[in-house]
């Protein structure tokens, strides 16, 4: 059997694991910015203001295939004589699904917590 040789870099494990972590989360992050119509770069500058930066090469692929997975609906349009930009927003199944992502996420975070909290404390009883 033919092993590959896996990197052993902290620094590339952390960049590779915080890259997963990041992508299981950006749909929520981005139906919770869609209940008003935005375009794009409208809404990479509302998460980026918010804390999340995404890169234009990951944030449109995702609302493509948001649209495609029929969670959101897009339009064209032409604003005080721009240039035409299409607007996503989230329809009812963006909506629906926004709501039981939300509800997990919640979930999820209350047990990491527990698990954080546990290991800081078990972390505290091994030093005395």
């Amino acid at each position: 059997m033919l092993h590959m040789a896996k990197s052993t870099d902290p620094d590339k494990i952390f960049e590779s694991l915080t890259f997963e972590m990041r992508r299981g989360v950006l749909v929520l992050a981005v139906l919770t910015q869609l209940h008003e119509p935005r375009y794009g770069y409208e809404l990479k500058q509302s998460l980026a203001e918010q804390g999340l930066d995404i890169k234009e090469g990951t944030l449109y692929p995702l609302l493509r295939r948001l649209e495609d997975q029929g969670l959101l609906d897009s339009q064209w349009q032409v604003v005080n004589d721009a240039r035409p930009r299409r607007y996503y927003q989230a329809n009812d199944n963006g909506k629906t699904l926004e709501t039981k992502l939300r509800a997990d996420w919640q979930q999820m975070q209350t047990v990491i917590d527990q698990l954080l909290n546990n290991s800081e404390q078990g972390d505290s009883h091994d030093n005395t």
